[in-house]
């Protein structure tokens, strides 16, 4: 699955591609959707690159693609990305080769779209930080798992400490049906949530404002071609299916969520805002950062329907994870957020491919768009929680903030910021970039 669009070597005609440092170098071109700050523009869909973004409404204008990349782009040029899913990985695969070829540096190819490109570039290129951006695609349905074992062990303790896990986990890739219409992109700020909780020693529960508000370090998978109602998906065709991944963050009431989960699991603690980071990295550009996967020994073996060699292979995937906190007064003080605590996704119990053949595998139709979170990534060491339950341990251990504020759930004005970068030797790194939300009063 490494091609050309991953030679370590190439280099874009835009030069803030090259740096080295960016999260988007020519070997990433993820998909996102944009307009012009301020204007009155159409929405539409862009690459990142760089610190660009390449219209490809404006690129697809110029009319001198091959006839089959000038329809794969004509979606695309109308802001609709969905479309594009739709067509699956062979599409996907050879709108990225040309897109890369046509911003590789013309010196390295000689390619008379690039150099057309390059031309153009006042056209075809906006500045990141003038854009406005939303959500890539049209979301139809959002289901969100339960694969962070180091999380679901952890939180596990503190409300079963001789029984964490219980019996199904290592058997079944567990998830519920979340909340399409209240996820929203990179830069969201949502109200604290009100909702029903009961105190250990209160008699009767209450109403009011969440007082135990937290976010989960989360990654988002979307769907590509999807399948037909009653037509589960293999461990192949999964594999071959999934379109790309984002930054997810599930924010958390978790006193309304205490109260609430028995006996039919998440409702109101969850669905009041989720987050995303703005731009899909597609699956060929994470192809240099796959990983074996396998359950250690001991444990029970998947399923048939969730195995196969190619998952054994190559099915787990290095994303390093990182989340930041920036409180008010950081903010107004000018202090950058302060990194609370790193993590992997390659620890995560079960794939990307599992979690998508076991979606379908009643017959249930995963659709081009829909939103599966990976469940909260947390490490196996107690600095590597991800989330405010578990690095205070349930709320009954403080953190300690650089200028001297402490946390125990999130407060008013807080921002938490979550990153995600891949990289390996003999690979170009790439990233995700950022997924910025904010709690308001």
């Amino acid at each position: 699955m490494i091609d050309h669009t991953h030679d370590t070597s190439a280099t874009a005609w835009v030069a803030s591609a090259n740096t080295g440092h960016t999260d988007f170098p020519l070997q990433n071109l993820p998909y996102g959707r944009f307009k012009r700050a301020g204007s009155q523009q159409d929405w539409r869909i862009g690459v990142a690159i760089g610190d660009q973004i390449l219209d490809l409404k404006a690129a697809a204008q110029l009319g001198r693609w091959p006839t089959d990349i000038q329809a794969l782009l004509h979606p695309l040029a109308q802001g609709d990305l969905n479309r594009f899913m739709a067509q699956g990985p062979a599409a996907r695969k050879a709108l990225r080769a040309a897109l890369f070829d046509a911003l590789r540096d013309p010196a390295q190819t000689g390619s008379a779209n690039a150099r057309a490109l390059q031309a153009a570039a006042a056209q075809v290129l906006l500045p990141q930080d003038q854009a406005e951006m939303s959500l890539p695609c049209q979301i139809g349905d959002y289901t969100d798992f339960y694969t962070g074992i180091h999380h679901a062990t952890t939180v596990g303790k503190l409300f079963r400490p001789d029984n964490p896990l219980l019996p199904n986990y290592k058997w079944v890739p567990i998830g519920y049906h979340g909340r399409v219409s209240s996820i929203g992109v990179s830069g969201q700020s949502f109200r604290r949530p009100q909702g029903q909780f009961k105190a250990p020693d209160a008699e009767v529960p209450s109403f009011g404002p969440c007082k135990r508000l937290d976010y989960e370090l989360e990654v988002g998978v979307f769907v590509g071609a999807g399948n037909a109602l009653g037509e589960p998906m293999s461990m192949d065709q999964a594999e071959a299916d999934w379109f790309g991944i984002v930054l997810l963050n599930d924010w958390s009431a978790r006193d309304v969520q205490a109260w609430e989960y028995q006996p039919l699991g998440p409702f109101l603690a969850k669905n009041f805002a989720t987050t995303i980071s703005p731009w899909i990295v597609t699956q060929e550009a994470l192809e240099p950062f796959r990983t074996a996967f396998e359950h250690p020994p001991t444990d029970p073996q998947p399923l048939p329907y969730l195995d196969s060699p190619a998952n054994r292979a190559q099915g787990g995937l290095n994303i390093e994870l990182e989340v930041h906190l920036q409180t008010s007064a950081m903010r107004a003080a000018g202090q950058p957020a302060h990194r609370l605590m790193q993590s992997n996704f390659a620890d995560a119990y079960w794939t990307v491919a599992q979690m998508l053949a076991h979606h379908s595998s009643n017959g249930c139709n995963l659709q081009p768009g829909d939103l599966l979170g990976s469940g909260t990534q947390s490490g196996p060491r107690p600095e590597q929680g991800g989330s405010l339950l578990e690095l205070t341990q349930g709320g009954k251990q403080a953190l300690t903030l650089p200028n001297g504020e402490t946390r125990v759930f999130l407060q008013d004005g807080d921002s938490i910021t979550l990153h995600g970068r891949c990289q390996r030797e003999g690979a170009v790194a790439i990233g995700f970039g950022a997924c910025v939300g904010t709690v308001r009063g």
